[in-house]
């Protein structure tokens, strides 16, 4: 087991919301043992169907989605998917979304009672709805935060947006408010057009856009925040093997969740965790807490 601030897993190397259904589906093709944890699929308080048909395109070095936060609901989740996830015996942490930090709180209120669950990740970053960033309203993020880590009896994670002018003073704020753990970074918004028919590829137009294209971009926020704060971070964004993840952690990362890579490798996860003990190995190094946040420059 590691501790990523208040949060225990049991490697670095987690698979990112979204990215993995509800942890099941892939049981036959990856070796769980190697995963640090498992972030759900983002769950709202009411079922949401998400956004209309195409909803995902791919595009040079990575991949556009927009699927709008489709969901169960918070009831038949916790009814129906956290007993499955629990059979898992793997760390577990819950992505939550709302339309208001009411909905935040009251999500939160029904999760306290699953006294197993390892976190609860806060998404405040989704890109594919028509409303404004929820991290991109600084109040409106501090009310959110402070009150689910007042009720909370878990520690909380934020997952902040890419869009931020500062957002190293974001996640600054966020800990502030009391969050235990920054998660870096969500989807960029992007766009595609099809030149047959001169049509957006997606059905809103714009979406998140993932994968190896990104990564730079997330190294920089990670780097950010981490020379600005020093919290505890969740590094991920076009993760595709253990090399990529050191860079994360040389960043600041203490650890690393794998999102795109997945469609591409069921395992990639676990190939991943491997690279990272490959790399600790050739370089003789004991402890990932050794190469955390030591990038020279």
């Amino acid at each position: 087991m590691i501790n990523i601030g208040a949060v225990k897993l049991k490697g670095p190397v987690l698979v990112a919301s979204g990215t993995f259904g509800y942890g099941s589906e892939l049981s036959d093709l990856l070796d769980y043992k190697k995963l640090g944890g498992i972030i759900t699929k983002t769950v709202t308080l009411e079922p949401r169907e998400g956004n209309p048909l195409p909803r995902i395109a791919e595009c040079a070095s990575g991949l556009l989605n927009t699927i709008g936060l489709q969901n169960i609901g918070i009831d038949k989740f916790i009814s129906e998917k956290l007993p499955e996830l629990k059979k898992l015996r793997i760390p577990v942490i819950v992505s939550v979304a709302g339309k208001s930090a009411n909905d935040y709180v009251e999500i939160v209120s029904r999760l306290k009672r699953i006294s197993w669950i390892s976190a609860i990740e806060l998404n405040l970053s989704c890109p594919n709805l028509k409303k404004k960033i929820i991290c991109q309203d600084e109040d409106l993020m501090r009310e959110i935060v402070r009150k689910c880590a007042k009720l909370s009896c878990v520690p909380i994670i934020v997952k902040l947006s890419p869009q931020l002018s500062d957002i190293a003073n974001t996640a600054a704020n966020a800990i502030n408010a009391g969050a235990n753990v920054v998660s870096l970074v969500n989807t960029f918004p992007a766009m595609a057009i099809d030149i047959k028919t001169r049509k957006p590829k997606l059905s809103t137009v714009t979406g998140g856009l993932s994968g190896p294209a990104i990564k730079p971009l997330a190294i920089r926020a990670v780097w950010e925040v981490y020379k600005e704060t020093h919290a505890p971070i969740i590094g991920g964004g076009g993760i595709m093997n253990g090399e990529d993840a050191i860079e994360f952690m040389l960043a600041g990362a203490s650890a690393v969740c794998v999102g795109t890579a997945t469609f591409i490798n069921p395992s990639a996860a676990a190939d991943i965790s491997d690279g990272i003990e490959t790399y600790l190995k050739t370089n003789k190094i004991r402890s990932i807490k050794e190469i955390i946040g030591q990038v020279e420059v």
